[in-house]
């Protein structure tokens, strides 16, 4: 079975959870206590994206040092949210806005990567949030959940 065909069912788990959520800073903590970085959910969907990055499964895009790619499209089964995974190692990604929402699951390949200062763990973004994804002090794998797979590139 593939690594995507064996994230998919993460990724009905996450997102049947997140269903109805209002996508605020209050989310990450109430995601961190049902979806724990050192937990089982989390370290399964770790060795699925590592598997996948080494195989050249995921990632299978690259642009200025960054690995990436759209794993899922938003759709039904997936409470209309996409999926990409990005691999950063110290670097700024292009700028880009959530016009929905932005949850990222940040999984440090190096202990002391930080994704926009944040080490392992949830970031939420609100609606209509945008930031440059920033990579620091190491080489982290980021999951990008959507809400209808918005997102709009800028120059800012």
């Amino acid at each position: 079975m593939s690594v995507i065909e064996r994230l998919s069912p993460r990724l009905t788990d996450i997102t049947g959870w997140l269903s109805g959520q209002t996508l605020t800073a209050e989310l990450a903590a109430e995601l961190t206590r049902a979806y724990p970085p050192d937990g089982e959910w989390c370290e399964d969907v770790e060795r699925l994206c590592r598997e996948g990055m080494e195989n050249g499964e995921l990632g299978r895009h690259e642009a200025g040092g960054i690995r990436f790619g759209r794993v899922f499209k938003p759709a039904p089964e997936y409470q209309g949210f996409s999926l990409d995974i990005v691999e950063m190692e110290d670097v700024k990604g292009p700028h880009h806005g959530h016009p929905n929402g932005e949850i990222d699951l940040v999984l440090p390949l190096d202990e002391s990567a930080r994704f926009d200062g944040h080490s392992r763990g949830w970031v939420v973004y609100p609606p209509d949030s945008a930031h440059h994804p920033t990579v620091t002090e190491g080489r982290a794998i980021v999951l990008y959940l959507l809400p209808e797979g918005a997102i709009e590139f800028s120059r800012a």
